[in-house]
């Protein structure tokens, strides 16, 4: 199938997703609201093979090292798929699922496949990756941009994490956990009960982004959107922490969107 934009509907909620954009959620509108920052570059794109900065852009396989591009130098960032086209397999009104193969600079075949279904009150998105030859590190998480400000009412932020991640001068965990910070961030969080963030414009809009994983990054320096971003993993995870995927194994994440309003 093509890779043109896909709208969902589900009661007065609708979703664009963008696979020849990188499998991105362009937009999300709830009673005509949009909650995502407009852009190519913006909205909710999926991170994979690999969440946030890898340290120089290296990682290791066993005894082998591995060179991914420095897109944000000096590390590389986010992955792979964001920068590509995806394909659509199917279509309903309120689901899409959209694949996307794995090919250089990775180093592993693979497919990534990404369903996002969209119900009146809360937006799924499932990402899995599997392969059928070589096992290999990888990790899955989204990084949608939440505006800021909805119909001239300001975003709060609430969360309650075990520990935070001590970032070092290079925007990379240090490997100690320390107690929770007050913002501004750009950092990640561990939640061992599960990722559970609660953004609230009062009055019009509280949406919570939950999922069963253990990391978010949070991040609200940016004047115009805010970002909560649920991964398998934290940042330089392919490093410090990776996760497998094995022909017998794919590795499989998801994260919900529920919103409610007064």
């Amino acid at each position: 199938m093509s890779n043109e934009p896909i709208t969902l509907s589900a009661g007065d909620a609708e979703a664009t997703v963008l696979p020849g954009n990188g499998g991105r959620i362009g937009g999300l509108r709830v009673g005509g609201t949009e909650l995502l920052r407009q852009g190519e570059r913006y909205g909710c794109f999926p991170m994979v093979p690999w969440c946030g900065r890898i340290r120089d852009g290296r990682f290791s396989d066993g005894a082998v090292v591995h060179q991914m591009p420095l897109n944000s130098p000096p590390h590389a960032i986010h992955g792979t798929a964001r920068d590509a086209a995806w394909r659509t397999a199917r279509v309903t009104a309120d689901e899409a699922v959209i694949t996307y193969d794995l090919v250089d600079p990775w180093p592993y075949p693979g497919r990534v496949t990404q369903v996002v279904a969209l119900a009146e009150d809360r937006l799924t998105l499932s990402m899995s990756v599997e392969t059928y030859e070589s096992s290999f590190p990888a990790q899955i998480g989204w990084h949608p941009w939440f505006n800021r400000t909805l119909d001239g009412t300001g975003v709060e932020i609430a969360f309650d994490p075990a520990w935070q991640e001590e970032r070092g001068d290079d925007h990379l965990p240090t490997g100690n956990r320390v107690e929770p910070k007050p913002g501004p961030w750009d950092d990640c969080f561990g939640m061992p009960d599960g990722v559970d963030v609660t953004l609230t414009w009062p009055g019009l809009l509280e949406l919570k982004v939950t999922s069963r994983e253990q990391w978010a990054v949070v991040y609200d320096e940016q004047e115009a959107a805010v970002c909560v971003e649920p991964q398998t993993g934290p940042p330089n995870g392919l490093n410090t922490l990776p996760r497998l995927v094995t022909p017998l194994e794919p590795l499989e994440a998801t994260t919900t969107w529920s919103w409610r309003r007064p």
